[in-house]
């Protein structure tokens, strides 16, 4: 399919479109510059620690809270904004995200004491927290299904982009400045402008928002369906416009009322939707197979078990360079061979390669108080544990948020996205923050038997629970 000027898109003849590509093709890009900024956030707060450990005078518990306080705010931002965007739209909370992004890096960076910093990073983590479920909804409301995958798929890429983008950012002003805690640009430290640098891509964010139109779906439920009708034949052409607006409005209650959280009780059995348990059971099991484990304490983890300091930050950038080509893999596959065939290769991969870790930990002994691995055991650790990487960023990584992007009916999308990206958000936290007391209380290796079991019982739940969506249009959307 041509990625300029218009393209009829497979399916029935009778409702063949012609597609605006490149207009598809700027919406997508501005959209997932949200998923960069939810990277950028992430990732900016490495290389930040010494300079708030010394400058707020913390102990190891204060720099542990100062830097999970985000995942606070990605919590409390992904349940608000599912349910505001449904009150105020898409975009629009994705200007307000964008406007927090701004706000919490000049906060962060001119903080002066350790609460103000903690508040200014749980708003940039409400930012965030919009920005990881209203990007992919956004991108799935407004891209046809035959590629709704792999526009959606971009999402991961900017996401781990953004994190990258905040490594070489933090590398580079340390770098020049000669340290993290030395004076940069006006006498303030280098640490500060770490923060303060995150305003570039934030402001872009914002600038761009600007230039794309409101959620077609969003328009039809308040009742603006000109605006709908417009939107839509701009990206789709006339005749496909007024179909689509004819099917969202079939999709919506019987009585028209707004969307709201009560409509994930299914009426009949007074019980919550079959639909929105899948849901909550992709997002945590998404956490609960411990990816975050490699993403925040990649370093530590390799230098627990005998790797220098320097082939522990080396195996880092492999395992980023790795998530970005298996992210690619995915946008190529997703739409080819479906969502669920995905969740369940990477299911299986992640089982078999997080017990080879479990094993190889296990294995481990422990020379004047240092842990090492054998040469057999370490080598099988440092390919297992890339291969995870893999498994998780050609399936869960990605794949997840397109799921939850696309999976909820019209009528709850914005209901089912607040709770299932609250429990992502929960299960981020609570994974991050135990690791390091589960690994010194119990050790590596019983800590990644549970991840390596989360994997298994995520096999089973993926067979069970989770139905195929590829190819589906919004509107056909059940549950």
């Amino acid at each position: 399919m041509s990625t300029t000027g218009n393209a009829a898109v497979a399916g029935d003849p009778a409702h063949a479109a012609r597609v605006n590509m490149a207009f598809i093709a700027a919406i997508v890009a501005v959209a997932t510059i949200g998923g960069f900024m939810f990277g950028y956030d992430s990732g900016v707060i490495n290389g930040t620690q010494d300079g708030l450990e010394k400058t707020f005078r913390l102990s190891k518990l204060g720099t542990g809270f100062n830097v999970g306080a985000i995942l606070l705010g990605c919590a409390a931002g992904a349940f608000t904004a599912g349910r505001l965007a449904d009150r105020i739209g898409r975009r629009t909370v994705m200007m307000l995200a964008a406007g927090f992004f701004i706000v919490s890096a000049l906060g962060a960076g001119a903080a002066s004491s350790s609460m103000a910093f903690i508040l200014a990073r749980l708003l940039g983590g409400v930012g965030v927290g919009a920005a990881s479920v209203l990007s992919p909804v956004y991108i799935s409301e407004v891209t046809p299904a035959a590629m709704r995958g792999r526009l959606s798929s971009v999402q991961q890429i900017m996401i781990i982009t953004g994190l990258t983008g905040a490594f070489v950012a933090n590398y580079v002003l340390a770098h020049t400045a000669g340290g993290s805690t030395s004076p940069f640009w006006l006498g303030y430290p280098a640490w500060r402008w770490m923060f303060w640098m995150q305003v570039i891509p934030a402001a872009v964010f914002l600038t761009t928002l600007l230039l794309i139109p409101e959620s077609p779906r969003y328009l039809v439920v308040k009742g603006r369906e000109g605006l709908a009708l417009t939107v839509l034949t701009r990206l789709f052409g006339a005749d496909e416009a007024a179909r689509k607006v004819a099917e969202i409005r079939a999709t919506l209650a019987a009585d028209h009322h707004r969307p709201k959280l009560s409509d994930l009780i299914d009426k009949t059995t007074g019980k919550v939707r079959p639909i929105v348990w899948t849901g909550i059971g992709l997002a945590v099991f998404q956490q609960l197979v411990g990816i975050n484990v490699v993403f925040y304490y990649g370093a530590v983890l390799w230098q627990s078990v005998g790797f220098s300091e320097n082939d522990a930050l080396k195996i880092n950038i492999l395992s980023g360079a790795l998530s970005i080509l298996a992210c690619f893999a995915t946008v190529l596959l997703i739409d080819r061979i479906g969502r669920k065939p995905l969740l369940l290769i990477g299911s299986a991969g992640m089982t078999v390669t997080l017990g080879v870790l479990t094993w190889a930990f296990s294995t481990a002994t422990t020379v004047g108080g240092a842990v090492h691995l054998g040469d057999g055991p370490g080598l099988a650790a440092l390919i297992s544990a890339n291969a995870y990487v893999v498994f998780f960023n050609l399936s869960w990584g990605p794949v997840m948020w397109v799921m939850l992007g696309e999976m909820f009916p019209n009528q709850i999308r914005g209901s089912g996205l607040a709770v299932a990206g609250f429990a992502q958000w929960i299960a981020n936290f609570a994974i991050s923050v135990s690791f390091p007391a589960l690994a010194a209380s119990l050790g590596l290796t019983p800590t990644y038997a549970f991840y390596a079991l989360s994997a298994l019982v995520s096999l089973f739940f993926v067979r069970a629970m989770v139905h195929e969506t590829r190819g589906k249009e919004l509107e056909q959307m059940e549950g």
